[in-house]
């Protein structure tokens, strides 16, 4: 299955969502609390997903968005937003994100939009 990096300031929301692609057959190979940790760990390593939250502290998503796709364009990735930032998504979409899930989500969303990707 797909090799996937999980970005979220959250702690407890990269534990779902590694439990639940981990579950599904993906290898979680790396997990970034920001912009600029998952920009770090692409020097790395290269996965086929990114989940990425648009909302983080020090770089938020949209940013890291526009510099993965940039230097990585064959990354897919996955923008994760809260309620209320249509805007947002919307932007992230224009820039080259694949898909999206808005918070709360369940897990079955999940594993359905990553399986359409990869």
């Amino acid at each position: 299955m797909a090799k996937i990096i999980i970005v979220d300031d959250s702690r407890i929301l990269r534990k779902i969502l590694n439990a639940t692609l981990t579950e599904a057959g993906h290898e979680i190979v790396g997990e970034a609390g920001n912009g600029e940790e998952v920009l770090k760990l692409l020097e790395g390593c290269v996965p086929d997903l990114i989940t990425l939250d648009i909302t983080m502290p020090v770089m938020d998503g949209l940013t890291a968005l526009k510099l993965i796709k940039e230097k990585y364009p064959s990354i897919k990735v996955v923008m994760v937003s809260a309620a209320g930032q249509k805007n947002k998504v919307m932007e992230a979409l224009k820039a080259g994100a694949s898909d999206f899930l808005q918070k709360p989500f369940e897990p079955e969303d999940v594993k359905r939009v990553v399986y359409k990707l990869v």
